[in-house]
């Protein structure tokens, strides 16, 4: 019998943040948003008390990334030929870009879910 679950509440759910409800979740869900934005957003206090905070911080951050992402991919066979790069490594960077883009679109779906969980959280509290 597990003391604490970790099953996801939708296949968005990242694996690494508790269940909302179970003991210690909203911790969890902090260490993750964490790691998703620079470190020095971590360490504000305004941050660490308040993880909506940061779960919105990660938002923005995560959308800018996917937009990079995005960027890179829909130029990269027009701008790379010019820096002197052969094909091969064209055509690697092209699907380095486009699995980068799938990662990061499927975190922005779990940071919003995260995010949902934590205002829900809050409100029940009465934040």
């Amino acid at each position: 019998m597990a003391l604490t679950t970790y099953s996801p509440i939708s296949s968005d759910w990242p694996c690494q943040v508790k269940t909302p409800g179970s003991y210690d979740w909203e911790r969890s869900a902090t260490r993750w948003l964490r790691e998703l934005v620079p470190a020095r957003y971590g360490t504000y206090p305004a941050l660490i008390r308040h993880p909506v905070l940061l779960a919105r911080h990660a938002q923005i951050q995560v959308h800018h990334e996917v937009r990079v992402a995005r960027t890179a991919l829909q130029t990269a066979r027009a701008e790379l030929p010019a820096l002197g790069l052969p094909e091969s490594v064209i055509e690697h960077t092209i699907r380095l870009y486009a699995a980068e883009l799938m990662q990061l679109q499927h975190i922005a779906r779990s940071v919003r879910a995260v995010t949902q969980a934590l205002v829900d959280s809050s409100a029940t509290r009465g934040h």
